[in-house]
C-alpha cells in the first residue's frame, strides 16, 4: 500500500484548536498521532492536536461512524494493539475523520470540544501493550565509530553491509517518557583489575534512536516480501535505548548485550503515523562506492525510492544544577534518520525472513542514528570517544557518561517547503541513583 498525499496533508489547513495553529508546535491537523493516556480510573487512547488531546475512546460511537466505527471501536481496548491489528488503513480512515472532525469550520465543532482534554492534564501512558523488542544497528556511522574505538584497522565486521544486524531486546522493562531511569547495577571489569567487580554503572549512556511499531501480523513461518513491508510499519516513535556502556564490554562477548541494555528503554507517548509521514518520505541513502548491493529479499524498489523518512533528530542534556537554576539544556547534537543504512522495511523483512511472527504493536528500534560530523553523534559513547574527550555544558560542568541527576531530552521533527511541520513531542527520562 503506497502513501498517497491527500487533503489532510494541506499546508493550509486550520484547526478550531488554537493552539495547534502555532507554526513552532509538534502537532498540528496535519500530524493527528496517536497515544494512550489514564481519565478517571480507565485507559483512552487519544489523539494529539496542538495542545489539547482528542479522547476518541470517549466520542467513538458519538462522532466515529460508518468506515471509522470498526477502528474507533478498536481503541475502546485503551490500548493501540487492537487498531494496529487492523492495519494501516484503518488508521488511515482514523485520521481522516478526526481531521474533519478538528479543522476550522468544522459543523462538529461543539460536539468534538466535549471530547477535548487540555494535554497538561493527562497522564501519558505507552502506546501499546509491547509483547516483543527489537532493537537494530542500522546507522553505519555509529557502527563505524564504535567499531573505531575497538578495531581501528577493521572498523565494521565483515556481516554489517550484507544483513540487518539487530539484537532481541526486553519489552517489559520499556517506559514512557518521563518515567525515571534508575542507574543499573552490574558486573564490570577495567583492564587493570584481575577480576570483574559488581556495583552500579559508571558510564551509563543514552542513545538516540527512532522506534517503529509494527501493524497486522504474519503467522509463525510465513515470511515477509519487501514489497509488503512498508504495509506492516504502522507509525514511528523516538525511542532512548540507555546502555550502561561498562557493562555491556564486559558481557557482551560472544552473545551479545544483556544487563547493558534490559533496565529500561524510554519512548515518546505519540506514534506519529505512515500517513501524516507521508510528505516526508524519501529514497535510502545512495551506499557508498564498492558497497554490496541488498540480497534480493532486502532489495525493494519502492522501498529504494521512498523507504526513507526526513526525521530531524535532537538530544539534550541538563544537570540538576542547571534546572535548579532555570538554565536551559544543553544541546548535544542533531542528526537525520536518513543517514541509515538499512531501512525499516528491511529490518522488517529482514526479521521475518526466517519464519518469525511479528505481532500487532511489536517494536522495533533503529539503533542509534549518527551522521558524519562530530555534532550529530548519537550518544556520549561517540561524542567523548568513550571518555577520553569530555563535554561542557552550559552549567560548566563536564560529562564524559551520565550522572545522577542528569535529564536527556530526545526530539524530532519533519520540515519540508510547501507542507506543515509536523514533530514526535519529547522522549525524556532523568536519571536516579541505583537502589
Amino acid at each position: 500500500m503506497t502513501t498517497h498525499l491527500d487533503h489532510t496533508h494541506d499546508p493550509s489547513l486550520r484547526s478550531f484548536v488554537d493552539s495547534a495553529n502555532d507554526p513552532s508546535t509538534d502537532f498540528p491537523i496535519q500530524n493527528l498521532p496517536l497515544g494512550v493516556f489514564v481519565r478517571g480510573t480507565g485507559r483512552h487512547v487519544g489523539i494529539a492536536i496542538g495542545r489539547s488531546v482528542l479522547d476518541v475512546t470517549s466520542a467513538a460511537r458519538e462522532l466515529f461512524a460508518g468506515d471509522t466505527a470498526t477502528a474507533a471501536e478498536a481503541c475502546a481496548t485503551g490500548s493501540l494493539n487492537a487498531l494496529m491489528a487492523l492495519g494501516r488503513p484503518a488508521a488511515r480512515a482514523l485520521r481522516r475523520r478526526a481531521s474533519e472532525l478538528l479543522r476550522h469550520g468544522s459543523g462538529e465543532r461543539a460536539a468534538v470540544e466535549r471530547h477535548l482534554i487540555p494535554m497538561r492534564d493527562v497522564q501519558m501512558l505507552l502506546p501499546a501493550t509491547i509483547g516483543d523488542y527489537t532493537d537494530f544497528y542500522a546507522s553505519v556511522h555509529h557502527a563505524t565509530n564504535v567499531g573505531s574505538m575497538f578495531r581501528p584497522d577493521n572498523p565494521l565486521l565483515p556481516n554489517y553491509k550484507w544483513v540487518p544486524i539487530g539484537y532481541h531486546g526486553r519489552a517489559s522493562s520499556i517506559v514512557a517518557s518521563g518515567t525515571p531511569v534508575v542507574r543499573p547495577k552490574g558486573q564490570t571489569k577495567d583492564d587493570a583489575s584481575a577480576s570483574p567487580a559488581f556495583g552500579p554503572s559508571k558510564r551509563l549512556d543514552y542513545e538516540l534512536e527512532v522506534g517503529c511499531f509494527v501493524a497486522g501480523r504474519n503467522a509463525l513461518g510465513e515470511t515477509l516480501p519487501i514489497a509488503d513491508a512498508d504495509d506492516r510499519i504502522f507509525g514511528l516513535c523516538l525511542l532512548n535505548d540507555w546502555s550502561a556502556r561498562d557493562i555491556q564490554a564486559w558481557e557482551y562477548q560472544p552473545l551479545g548485550p544483556f544487563l547493558a541494555k534490559n533496565f529500561a528503554t524510554s519512548i515518546s507517548p505519540w506514534v506519529v503515523t505512515l500517513d501524516a509521514l507521508a510528505p516526508f518520505r524519501a529514497p535510502l541513502a545512495p551506499r557508498a562506492e564498492g558497497d554490496p548491493r541488498p540480497l534480493p529479499y532486502l532489495d525493494g524498489e519502492t522501498d529504494r525510492s521512498a523507504g526513507g523518512f526526513a526525521v530531524t533528530l535532537e538530544v539534550a542534556i541538563s544537570s540538576r544544577r542547571m534546572r535548579e537554576s532555570d538554565m536551559p539544556a544543553t544541546v548535544l547534537s542533531r542528526s537525520s534518520l536518513l543517514d541509515v543504512y538499512w531501512s525499516f522495511a528491511q529490518m522488517l523483512a529482514h526479521h521475518a525472513s526466517g519464519g518469525c511472527n511479528l505481532e500487532p504493536g511489536d517494536l522495533v528500534g533503529s539503533g542509534t542514528v549518527s551522521g558524519e560530523a562530530k555534532d550529530a553523534r548519537g550518544c556520549l559513547l561517540e561524542l567523548t570517544w568513550r571518555g577520553s574527550d569530555p563535554i561542557s555544558l552550559l552549567s560548566g560542568e563536564q560529562r564524559k557518561f551520565l550522572e545522577d541527576g542528569d535529564e536527556v531530552v530526545l526530539r524530532g521533527w519533519c520540515e519540508r517547503e510547501g507542507y506543515a511541520r509536523i514533530g514526535f513531542g519529547e522522549c525524556v527520562g532523568e536519571i536516579v541513583p541505583a537502589r
